[in-house]
């Protein structure tokens, strides 16, 4: 295809060479040319950004991966964003994806819902629409004030476990927790396999974080009238750590959507292995992979990681043989033709149901 005719733009907001070889494939993919520009942080760490061509009219699709450094990554998109919006580009399209902050999306105490102030920078910035891939929480896209295509990694992941996992027939997908369960069912459901939840999470997980505001004392030191007598919540009590389901003498297979902290997948593994699974896979959306998590997996029972290219890891492929990518440009690229070309999404959501 002819760039100079093509109607549209594909830039990457990183000019680092891991972070541009997921916009080189899409651009390969839609035979147009990544668009010239120049990304840089200045020597008082500001970021700077130089659009080397005109963008007035076209429709401008910015891929941007998060690396290990997020809040540069965000600020270089922020900037790229409103550099096209003021030299009078048509539409801006933000290609994240891994969303960040996504797992910041519920209120925490006297925290802050940080998702919800990453879209409203992001719109205020000049994007009008995002394509994204596996959000944390689907709720997510009720936080933008623009259209949002939340595509699915899925398709790939379970093309990936039937051409590549020998056997995979004696296979059992197993959610690492009950909160996981309806991915791992979706996933259990298509393969035509069966279906294991690890129950009893660990402490300091996700799920044992207190959710909402808890701003009245306890005790009250005042005297006189104290108001309504509430009734008292009881304390959860964490069971056993265990599973849910036969895994003795089958393959597991953990799916999730980030693996990060690698601990609850260690441990995870560790207990399958003790109930007889022979074999532990991990199939996950973003590898973001941080801190010693390639150590961790290539010390513990677990067989093989398989992640998309959302995230760019090849520094933890290098500390970590057991890692491995499934390429998901194919289904970024034919999103931003059919934006482009103002055709309907619904084919890359086709069978996807509203669990999924």
């Amino acid at each position: 295809m002819n760039v100079s005719k093509s109607g549209y733009r594909v830039f990457s907001a990183n000019s680092t060479a891991a972070c541009i070889e997921l916009a080189k494939k899409i651009t390969e993919r839609l035979g147009v040319e990544l668009g010239k520009s120049v990304v840089y942080q200045e020597s008082n760490g500001e970021t700077r950004v130089d659009v080397k061509e005109s963008v007035r009219g076209q429709d401008i699709f910015i891929i941007q991966t998060i690396p290990r450094d997020v809040n540069t990554a965000i600020m270089e998109l922020l900037v790229m964003a409103y550099a096209l919006k003021t030299s009078c580009a048509k539409n801006i399209i933000g290609v994240i994806p891994y969303f960040p902050y996504s797992k910041q999306c519920k209120m925490r105490k006297r925290g802050s819902i940080v998702c919800k102030l990453l879209a409203s920078m992001l719109a205020k910035a000049g994007l009008t629409h995002i394509i994204t891939m596996d959000l944390h929480q689907k709720e997510i896209q009720g936080f933008f004030s623009c259209p949002v295509d939340n595509l699915r990694a899925s398709p790939f992941l379970i093309q990936y476990i039937q051409e590549e996992i020998p056997d995979y027939r004696n296979a059992v997908i197993v959610a690492k927790s009950p909160s996981a369960a309806k991915r791992a069912q979706s996933y259990a459901e298509r393969l035509r396999l069966g279906l294991a939840v690890i129950h009893g999470e660990a402490h300091g997980s996700e799920a044992d974080m207190a959710d909402g505001r808890q701003s009245p004392p306890a005790m009250r030191t005042t005297t006189g009238h104290t108001g309504l007598e509430l009734p008292l919540m009881m304390a959860k009590e964490k069971p056993p750590i265990t599973v849910v389901g036969d895994v003795g003498g089958r393959i597991a297979i953990i799916v999730d959507d980030i693996i990060d902290n690698v601990e609850d997948f260690v441990a995870a593994a560790e207990l399958l292995k003790e109930r007889g699974a022979y074999k532990i896979y991990i199939m996950a959306t973003h590898g973001l992979l941080s801190a010693e998590a390639p150590t961790r997996i290539e010390e513990s029972a677990i067989d093989e990681v398989v992640v998309t290219n959302t995230v760019p890891h090849e520094l933890q492929k290098l500390q970590c043989p057991k890692i491995k990518t499934v390429d998901v440009s194919m289904i970024l690229a034919e999103a931003i033709r059919r934006i482009h070309n103002g055709e309907s999404m619904a084919y890359l959501f086709r069978n996807i149901a509203v669990d999924d």
